[in-house]
């Protein structure tokens, strides 16, 4: 009988999650912890959002990926047959990809699994240390896209605002999730230091902000469609 979890699975629900006050727990495979901030069926086989740490030294044993992989390499160098992929490295694994992922100095990851399903899905690779920005809704926001196809829902891009940029409020029709990666960023909700996982539900209205400035992951358009897969 397959062992069965649900965590923080109502994506009705505003949910905030400080990453770096969660502690670690192992995962299958020694020297590799994680952090789970979403998990939706089977234990070691459902769909899943986490924060993932590799001890030097450590490697997972070859494995597939149904519904593909997307990965957001944080800190240290993730490995795997494709090469060495350093902190800012951003990948996206189709199904019907394997891999046998390793780290020689220790790295931490961003990782979703079975959130990119889809045998057409394209395996991506972009260094987000040397790709280009492009001014985005208003002065002192910046984009780096990700990953965009008409053919599918989601979005994914970085988000970086200088600090005391005046960000009008926003509509979320479909929600939209992110990661706070440097910086801190606030609104009406709360204040999301780095390493905050945030996912607003769809119907949301927020008008962010940050003294600071703030980098951050975010993924849209996602949302409905867990929705739709009865997520």
């Amino acid at each position: 009988m397959t062992d069965h979890h649900s965590l923080r699975a109502d994506l009705s629900v505003l949910e905030i999650v400080h990453t770096d006050a969660m502690p670690w727990t192992p995962s299958p495979s020694p020297g590799v912890e994680r952090k789970r901030l979403w998990l939706e069926g089977p234990v070691e086989a459902g769909r899943v959002t986490s924060v993932v740490r590799y001890a030097p030294g450590s490697r997972f044993p070859s494995h597939p990926h149904p519904q593909g992989e997307e990965i957001l390499v944080l800190r240290g160098v993730f490995s795997d047959e494709r090469g060495d992929h350093p902190a800012g490295t951003y990948l996206l694994n189709p199904e019907g990809y394997e891999h046998a992922p390793s780290s020689a100095e220790g790295c931490e990851l961003f990782v979703k699994l079975r959130q990119y399903p889809g045998l057409e899905r394209p395996q991506l690779r972009i260094d987000t240390n040397a790709a280009p920005w492009e001014p985005y809704v208003v002065d002192g926001v910046w984009r780096l896209p990700l990953y965009a196809d008409e053919r599918h829902p989601e979005t994914m891009h970085l988000l970086r605002i200088e600090p005391h940029a005046r960000i009008p409020a926003v509509e979320l029709p479909a929600g939209e999730e992110l990661l706070v990666l440097e910086g801190e960023l606030v609104d009406e909700h709360g204040r999301y230091r780095a390493g905050t996982w945030v996912r607003y539900p769809p119907g949301t209205r927020t008008q962010p902000r940050t003294e600071t400035g703030c980098l951050a992951y975010v993924k849209k358009g996602h949302l409905l469609a867990l929705a739709g897969l009865g997520m």
